[in-house]
C-alpha cells in the first residue's frame, strides 16, 4: 500500500469500481497524507497499490477486517481540518468516504463514524479524549503468539476498543500455557492457540471484531494492520518482518516483545518517523497573569493561586491581557528561567503598552517526531535503554546481549534451555560471550554468569504476573502507534525481577515438571514455593478493575487452589462503566455483587480455586465478620481499593495483625505500588500525600475564575435544590414537632436556612403542574445568572477598591457580566429543560413529551413573567477566604425560626396528608436522567457570567461527578507487578532490599523502581521497636501489674488510655484507687467499652517517660482477658 503526497494545489478523485461497489474520496486539505484505501474483493480485501491478495483458500485464513484511515472521520464539505504530521504518518480529520463495507461498526472514511458509548468508556475517555478513541476504533491489530504475554496484549487492546485484533498462532494449547493463559482450560487442550482464544476474548468487547489465523504469516499480510505485536517469533524472522514494515508506506507499527521467565523484553519501531500528536496526554498548564515588565526580556508574574507548572522552553499563548494588548495575538512564544510563580519571555516589550491588569497565559503543547530505526539496525546499535531500576543501571546491555543468545541457542538446538540443566545454562552463556566478544570496543566487562544461569532456567517459562506486566506496557506501545497519543517506548526496554526467586538454592529436581497446570512456574520457583502459593490464605479487598486483575492473575499462579483459602469482599455491583476495565464482568452482569461474579468467574479460569466471595464493606462497623481470628489466619491482604481511607484502615489491621499488605493504584496511564512488609517496611499510612487544595466558598459561590469552580458549584446547587432541601422537606413532613423541636433548639443560622427552603419549596416555590416547573426554572434562571451578579456589580463596581485601596478586581477575580436570556439561545433552552424536568421529578408531577421539543418549551417559557430585579444596598457577600459558611449568624435567629415554624405549620395543614418529595440523589454515569444536563447547563452558564471558557457534559461529567480516569493498561501492569512481589512476600525470607515499590507513567513512558523505606526504630536502654511492634500482656492483669510490667522495663507509665477514655493519670489521686482492678474491668466501667464476645483482648494507650523524664513512645498494648 502507498502512500501518497499529493500537490498543495490539486484537487485528486480517485475511481475504483470493482464488484459493482463504487467508492469515491476527495480529498481537500491543504495538507494531507492519504492512508491506503480498501476496496471489496471476492473471497478478502485487495488494497490499493497490492497486487497480492490478503485471503487465502487454507481455512487457517481470516477474511482480514480492511486497513482504514486513522483519525476523526467526518464528512468532507470543504471546511474540514486536517491534523496531519509532516513526517510520515498522517492523522486525518475531515475527510469522507461513502463505501458501503464495514466490520466492527466502520467503515473505511465512512461519513458517520462510530458513536463512542460514553456510558461504557467514560473513564477511557477522561484519558484519551475522543478524538484518540476514534482513532482506536479505526485501528486493526494482529497479535502474534497466543501464550500468557498475547493474550494479555490482546484483552487491553479490546477493552480499549480498536476496530479489529487478529490472533495468529500455528500452535496447540498444552498444558505448560495454562500456567499464564487465562481463556484456555482443560478443554482446550490439543486445540490451535488462536482459536481456543477467539470467543472468550470477543466475549469482552461485541464492537471490536476478534479473529484468528492459524497458518504460516506472510510479510504481506502485515499490510492489513496498522500495528503487528510478535510475542513469539525468531530474531531473523523478525528483522524481514520489521524491514517489511519499517519501509512500508505508510509505515506499519512493529513491536517485537517476549517474557521467558523472571525476564522481559520489548522492541517498539514505528517507521522512519512517527509524530507525536501529545506527548504526556496532560492538560496545558496555565497562569493567571498579575504583572507584566516592560523589559528586554519581560518578566511575567503570576498571582499565588497555584504554582506555575511551565519550564524552561515551553511556548506559551497571552489573553485577555489589559494595556499590553500585543500579547493578545495568540503567537505562541518562548519562556525562561520558569519559577514557581514567574517566568521571563524571549520577547522585548519594552515598546509594549504598559499592563493594567488580567490576563492568562497557557502552555501551547508541542508535537514531536521520533526517528526509529529498524531491528536490524538497532541490535547493533540500541541508543540508549529505558530503565526501570537504577540499582540495576548496567543489566539492561547485557540482558540485549541474553535474548539474542537465547534466539541463537534455540535456533541452533531447537529447543529452549531445560530449567536445572547447567550444561544449557553453560551454552547460553557461551552463546552470549560469543556476541560479546564480537562487539568491539563496545564489549562487557562481566557477562554475569550467574544472571544468565538464571535466565537460562526459567527460558521457557511465560509466568503470568510477568505476561500482565508486559501486556499492560505493550497494549499502551499499540494504542499510542494508532493514535499518536502519549510518547512511545524509544526503542529497547529490558526488565528483570530475579529478586523473586526464592532465597534459598533451588535444586534441580525441585523444578522438575510434576505434568500439571503450574509446571511452567515450578520450572523457575521450584515446587516448595509453589505449595505455599496453594495453601496461602489470602484476603483480596476490593474486586473493581484492580481486583478483577488480581483474581485472574491469582487463580493462574495457583493460589490457595489447595489448603489455602481466597476470600474477596466488595459492597458494590456492577455498572455499565465497569466493563471497559473491568474484564471478568459482561454485559448481562449489570446490577450483579461485583465480588460474586468475580469469584465466579476466576474460578472458571482454575476450577480448583478456593474462593470465599463477601459483600462486607471492610471497616470498623464489619469486625464481627473480619474478626480478630479472621485476620490472625491470613498469610497476605492485597488492596484493591480506590480511596484512601479504606486503605488506610486495611493498613492499621496488617499493621496490628502484623500481615503483608501488597498496594497498589492507578490513576490514567499512572500507576504505582506499594509493599507494606512487616518489620521490614514503613507502613502505607507512614506518609501520606498533602490534601487537595480545596477552592475558597466564596471563591466558588461569587468569584469563580475556572470552570472547576462553576462545577463545584452546579453540583453544590445541585445537590441542594433536589436532593437535600426535598430529603428536609420530608424530614419535616414525617414528624413535623421533632423537626420544629430541633430547629428551635439549634437556633442558629443553619437551622433558620434549613426553615426557609423548606417552607420556599411548600410554598412559594411548590409545583404543582408541569408548568409550574418551568416557571420556576425560568425564574431561577433569572436569579443564578442575572439577579445575583446585578448585586454583586452593585455592592462591588468595577472600579471597587479594597481597604488597602488596591482593585477590588484585581486577579485571580474576574468581573461578572449578567446574562439576558434569550429562548433562542439553545444552552439557556436545554437548561431550562433539564431544570423543569428534575424539578417536576421531585413533586412527582408527570413530564410531557413537548418538553423535548425547543419550539413548544419556547413557547412555554416566554409565557413566564419575570419580575423586575432591584439590588438591595446593605446585601452581604462573603469575601472572606476563610469563611466556611455563607450563612452569618443573627441576633434575631431565634425570633425568626419562631416565625418560620407557624408559617410552616400553615402551609403543612394545606398539604394532602401523604403528600411527600422525590430527593433526586446525583448519578453522573445515566445520560438519559437530565443530571449532567442540569449541572453543565448550570456551570456553563455560570461559566458565560464570568468569561470563562465552557465545557461540554462529558467534560463536565469528569470534573463535576469526580470521575477518576482509568484505563485497562496500567492497572494490568500494576497488578503484574504486585504479583512479582507476592512470590517474595509468600516465600516469606527475603529483605527489604528485595523488595521493590514502583511509580510509573505509561504516557511517557516511566518507571521508577526502588527498594520500600524501613520503618522508624525507636530505641530504649537495650530495647527497640518500630510501628510493627505490638506488646502483648495476657492473663489478664490488675492496673497496678501493668504499671509493674511497664516499670521492669524502665519505663514509668504516666497515661493509660482505652479509646478516648482515660483510664488512669498519675496527676490524679483518684485514679490510684484503681490500682488492683482488672484492666478489662476498667474498660467496661470506666470507658464503657462494650467488648464482643468474639473478642479476646483489648487494646491500650500508653504515655510513658525513662528515669530521667524524656517521653518515649512505646509499642500499642494488648491486655488479653480470655
Amino acid at each position: 500500500m502507498d502512500l501518497r503526497y499529493y500537490d498543495f494545489n490539486s484537487i485528486l478523485f480517485v475511481l475504483v469500481i470493482i464488484s459493482m461497489v463504487r467508492l469515491r474520496c476527495m480529498f481537500c486539505s491543504l495538507l494531507h497524507y492519504m492512508l491506503p484505501r480498501k476496496r471489496a474483493s471476492e473471497g478478502g480485501v485487495v488494497v490499493e497499490g497490492d497486487s497480492d491478495t490478503t485471503n487465502s483458500s487454507n481455512s487457517g485464513a481470516p477474511s482480514f477486517p480492511k486497513r482504514s484511515r486513522i483519525g476523526c472521520l467526518a464528512a468532507c464539505s470543504g471546511a474540514g481540518e486536517s491534523t496531519v504530521n509532516d513526517s510520515g504518518r498522517g492523522f486525518s480529520s475531515g475527510d469522507s468516504h461513502s463505501g458501503e463495507n464495514s466490520i466492527g461498526g466502520m467503515a473505511l472514511g465512512d461519513s458517520h463514524p462510530q458513536e463512542i458509548d460514553e456510558d461504557l468508556h467514560s473513564r477511557q475517555l477522561a484519558v484519551y479524549g475522543r478524538e484518540t478513541m476514534r482513532r482506536l476504533f479505526a485501528s486493526s491489530v494482529l497479535i502474534s503468539g497466543m501464550q500468557g504475554l498475547g493474550v494479555e496484549i490482546a484483552k487491553n487492546l479490546i477493552l480499549a476498543g480498536v476496530k479489529s485484533v487478529t490472533l495468529h498462532d500455528e500452535g496447540s494449547v498444552e498444558l505448560w500455557d495454562l500456567s499464564s493463559n487465562f481463556v484456555f482450560s482443560e478443554s482446550d487442550l490439543g486445540k490451535n492457540r488462536a482459536v481456543a482464544s477467539v470467543s472468550k476474548l470477543q466475549e469482552l468487547n461485541n464492537a471490536v471484531v476478534v479473529l484468528s489465523l492459524t497458518t504460516k504469516l506472510t510479510k504481506e499480510q502485515l499490510s492489513n494492520f496498522q500495528a503487528v505485536v510478535f510475542t513469539e517469533i525468531s530474531l531473523e524472522k523478525a528483522i524481514e518482518f520489521d524491514d517489511y514494515c519499517h519501509s512500508h508506506q505508510p509505515p506499519i507499527a512493529f513491536i517485537k516483545t517476549e517474557v521467558r521467565g523472571l525476564f522481559g523484553s520489548l522492541f517498539c519501531d514505528f517507521g522512519p518517523e512517527f509524530t507525536v500528536l501529545d506527548v504526556d496526554g496532560e492538560d496545558p498548564h496555565t497562569g493567571i497573569i498579575a504583572s507584566i515588565s516592560n523589559d528586554n526580556p519581560a518578566l511575567v508574574s503570576c498571582v499565588d493561586d497555584e504554582r506555575l507548572e511551565f519550564q524552561d522552553g515551553d511556548l506559551v499563548v497571552f489573553s485577555e491581557v489589559h494595556g499590553m494588548k500585543e500579547l493578545n495575538d495568540g503567537k505562541p512564544r518562548k519562556i525562561k528561567n520558569a519559577r514557581a510563580y514567574s517566568f521571563t519571555l524571549e520577547d522585548d516589550t519594552s515598546n509594549y503598552g504598559r499592563y493594567e491588569k488580567g490576563g492568562i497565559v497557557t502552555q501551547v503543547k508541542q508535537q514531536k517526531v521520533l526517528k526509529f530505526k529498524p531491528l536490524r539496525e538497532a541490535l547493533s546499535d540500541p541508543g540508549d535503554f529505558l530503565l526501570s531500576d537504577f540499582s540495576k543501571f548496567d543489566r539492561p546491555p547485557l540482558l540485549h546481549l541474553a535474548f539474542q543468545a537465547l534466539d541463537k541457542f534455540v535456533s541452533e538446538i531447537g529447543r529452549f534451555p531445560v530449567a536445572g540443566s547447567e550444561d544449557d545454562a553453560q551454552k547460553l552463556v557461551s552463546f552470549t560471550n560469543n556476541i560479546n566478544g564480537n562487539l568491539g570496543d563496545g564489549r562487557l566487562e562481566d557477562v554475569n554468569p550467574k544472571l544468565l544461569r538464571q535466565f537460562a532456567f526459567g527460558a521457557r517459562a511465560v509466568l503470568n504476573p510477568m505476561a500482565a506486566m508486559f501486556g499492560g506496557i505493550v497494549g499502551q506501545e499499540v494504542v499510542k502507534a494508532c493514535s499518536g497519543k502519549f510518547h512511545p517506548l524509544f526503542q529497547f526496554f529490558y526488565f528483570d525481577s530475579v529478586e523473586s526467586l526464592p532465597t534459598e538454592p533451588l535444586d534441580p529436581n525441585d523444578l522438575k515438571p510434576l505434568n500439571s497446570r503450574y509446571d511452567a512456574q515450578i520450572s523457575v520457583f521450584g515446587q516448595k514455593l509453589q505449595k505455599k502459593l496453594e495453601d496461602a490464605k489470602v484476603f483480596v479487598v476490593g474486586s473493581g478493575a484492580l481486583g478483577c486483575e488480581f483474581l485472574k492473575n491469582l487463580a493462574l499462579m495457583g493460589v490457595s487452589c489447595d489448603q489455602g483459602q481466597l476470600t474477596i469482599t466488595d459492597d458494590d455491583v456492577i455498572e455499565k462503566s465497569n466493563l471497559s476495565r473491568q474484564f471478568l464482568f459482561r454485559d448481562w452482569n449489570i446490577g450483579q455483587a461485583k465480588s460474586t461474579v468475580a469469584a465466579s468467574a476466576a474460578a472458571s479460569i482454575n476450577r480448583r480455586l478456593n474462593i470465599e466471595a463477601l459483600q462486607n464493606r471492610v471497616g470498623p462497623e464489619t469486625e464481627n465478620v473480619f474478626n480478630d481470628t479472621f485476620w490472625e489466619n491470613l498469610s497476605v491482604v492485597i488492596n484493591a481499593l480506590d480511596n484512601v481511607n479504606a486503605r488506610l484502615y486495611v493498613d492499621q489491621r496488617c499493621l496490628y495483625f502484623q500481615k503483608p499488605l501488597l498496594e497498589s493504584g492507578t490513576l490514567g496511564a499512572k500507576c504505582n505500588t506499594q509493599m507494606v512488609i512487616p518489620h521490614l517496611t514503613e507502613n502505607y499510612g507512614a506518609s501520606r500525600d498533602p490534601p487537595e487544595k480545596q477552592a475558597p466558598m466564596c471563591t466558588v459561590h461569587s468569584f469563580p475564575h475556572n470552570i472547576d469552580h462553576c462545577l463545584t458549584w452546579a453540583r453544590s446547587e445541585f445537590e441542594g435544590l433536589l436532593e437535600k432541601t426535598p430529603a428536609e422537606v420530608n424530614a419535616y413532613l414525617s414528624n413535623p414537632n421533632e423537626y420544629t423541636n430541633a430547629m428551635r433548639n439549634a437556633g442558629d443560622a443553619q437551622a433558620r436556612d434549613n426553615l426557609e427552603r423548606v417552607l420556599e419549596c411548600l410554598d412559594k416555590e411548590k409545583c404543582e403542574t408541569f408548568e409550574d416547573c418551568i416557571t420556576w426554572a425560568r425564574l431561577k434562571f433569572e436569579d443564578y445568572f442575572a439577579n445575583r451578579v446585578k448585586q454583586l456589580i452593585y455592592t462591588f463596581p468595577e472600579d471597587a477598591a479594597t481597604s488597602t485601596g488596591t482593585p477590588f478586581w484585581s486577579a485571580p477575580k474576574r468581573f461578572p457580566q449578567p446574562l439576558q436570556f434569550s429562548s433562542s439561545d439553545l444552552g439557556h433552552l436545554q437548561f431550562l429543560m433539564a431544570a423543569s424536568i428534575l424539578r417536576a421529578e421531585t413533586f412527582g408531577i408527570p413530564i410531557p413529551d413537548w418538553v423535548k421539543n425547543p419550539k413548544k418549551l419556547a413557547e412555554a417559557v416566554d409565557r413566564v413573567i419575570v419580575p423586575d430585579f432591584q439590588p438591595k444596598k446593605d446585601a452581604k457577600i462573603v469575601t472572606d477566604e476563610k469563611a466556611t459558611s455563607l450563612s452569618s449568624a443573627s441576633i434575631d435567629d431565634a425570633a425568626v425560626i419562631n416565625d418560620l415554624i407557624v408559617r410552616l405549620e400553615g402551609c403543612r395543614t394545606m398539604l394532602q396528608p401523604e403528600f411527600r418529595m422525590k430527593p433526586v440523589q446525583f448519578e453522573k454515569d445515566d445520560d438519559t436522567n437530565y443530571h449532567m444536563d442540569m449541572i453543565a447547563g448550570l456551570a456553563n452558564m455560570r461559566a458565560r457570567n464570568y468569561s470563562i471558557p465552557e465545557v461540554d457534559k462529558l467534560k463536565a461529567k469528569f470534573i463535576a461527578g469526580r470521575i477518576i480516569p482509568a484505563i485497562a493498561t496500567s492497572t494490568a501492569m500494576a497488578t503484574g507487578l504486585v504479583c512479582l512481589e507476592l512470590y517474595k512476600a509468600l516465600d516469606g525470607r527475603h529483605k527489604v532490599e528485595d523488595y521493590r515499590n514502583t511509580f510509573a507513567n505509561l504516557a511517557l513512558p516511566l518507571f521508577s523502581m526502588a527498594e520500600p523505606v524501613p520503618p522508624k526504630v525507636i530505641k530504649h536502654q537495650d530495647m527497640s521497636w518500630t510501628v510493627w511492634d505490638r506488646w502483648i500482656l495476657k492473663d489478664n492483669p490488675t492496673l497496678r501489674e501493668l504499671l509493674e510490667w511497664l516499670k521492669a522495663k524502665g519505663l514509668n507509665a504516666y497515661s493509660i488510655s482505652c479509646g478516648s477514655c482515660l483510664l488512669y493519670n498519675s496527676m490524679f489521686p483518684k485514679h490510684r484507687e484503681r490500682m488492683d482492678k482488672k484492666m478489662v474491668d476498667l474498660a467496661r466501667e470506666v470507658a464503657k467499652v462494650e467488648i464482643p464476645s468474639y473478642r479476646r483482648h483489648l487494646d491500650v494507650v500508653v504515655a510513658c517517660e525513662d528515669d530521667e523524664d524524656n517521653d518515649i513512645d512505646i509499642p500499642q498494648i494488648s491486655i488479653y482477658f480470655r
